[in-house]
């Protein structure tokens, strides 16, 4: 017997087509672009927990956590989930039987010039763009997806909330690539530039890839554990009186299949 054929991974036109269509989400709400969707979707398979698709999908629809109107169309919504769960389904595939995966990540032109300050940008728009600026040209880039990935670790905090030292450290490695804003962060930031330089683009991706399959492999125990049912009291055999009182046997009341 032929074994069912594994769901492929996403084109490069499936992905553009993922791209376009997140982008049409109703306004107000904010979706998150294909390389953030990435991200996202490798911090949900790695929680500590099994994350079901109804409940991680309405999160890509906002950054802010809006919710679609009653009334979307449903053809539109059915071809974001299809693709973004074959992504999910070849991501979780990648990690578990190869360790790796291929992030999507938009190669940002390095020589291109830094935007100009618009007038009417108050003082903290100003403060983020200057805090942007002064990231290397590596995190520019990978900063999308890594947004994407602390966009799920928000959505589901019990990641960032295990006490484990690996994983924080794992955490940081990621986070190196966010706009580090407070001092500490900075110094978190500066301590790795320092003890743990990339080289390059390449070799930065390699890292983000190796980290989230560590993250993969430190929560893996957890994400499958399964609790064993303690009972209160004793085992009630089938012939036994139901303990609801009823007076029949538990078979013929609440055992009965």
């Amino acid at each position: 017997m032929n074994k069912p054929a594994k769901p492929a991974d996403l084109t490069d036109a499936e992905f553009a087509e993922l791209d376009e269509l997140l982008a049409t989400t109703p306004k107000p709400l904010q979706a998150l672009d294909a390389s953030m969707l990435d991200g996202y979707l490798c911090g949900v398979l790695v929680q500590p927990r099994l994350i079901e698709v109804d409940e991680w999908l309405p999160n890509i629809f906002d950054y802010d956590g809006g919710l679609l109107p009653d009334d979307v169309d449903a053809a539109w919504l059915a071809r974001i989930k299809e693709l973004v769960v074959r992504r999910h389904t070849a991501l979780n595939r990648a990690m578990v039987e190869n360790g790796w995966f291929d992030p999507v990540v938009l190669d940002l032109d390095e020589e291109a010039p830094p935007e100009t300050a618009a007038e009417d940008e108050d003082a903290e728009q100003a403060q983020a763009r200057a805090t942007y600026d002064a990231m290397g040209p590596i995190s520019r880039t990978l900063m999308p997806w890594v947004a994407g990935f602390q966009h799920a670790a928000l959505c589901f905090p019990e990641l960032s909330e295990m006490d484990d030292d690996a994983v924080m450290a794992a955490l940081a490695r990621l986070y190196r690539h966010l706009p580090a804003e407070t001092p500490e962060e900075k110094e978190i930031v500066a301590t790795l530039d320092r003890e743990h330089p990339l080289k390059d683009l390449d070799d930065a991706i390699e890292e983000l890839v190796v980290t989230v399959a560590d993250l993969c492999d430190l929560t893996t125990e957890h994400r499958y554990h399964v609790e064993n049912v303690r009972r209160d009291g004793p085992k009630v055999g089938r012939n036994d009186p139901c303990p609801c009182g009823s007076g029949r046997k538990y078979k013929q009341c609440h055992g009965a299949n």
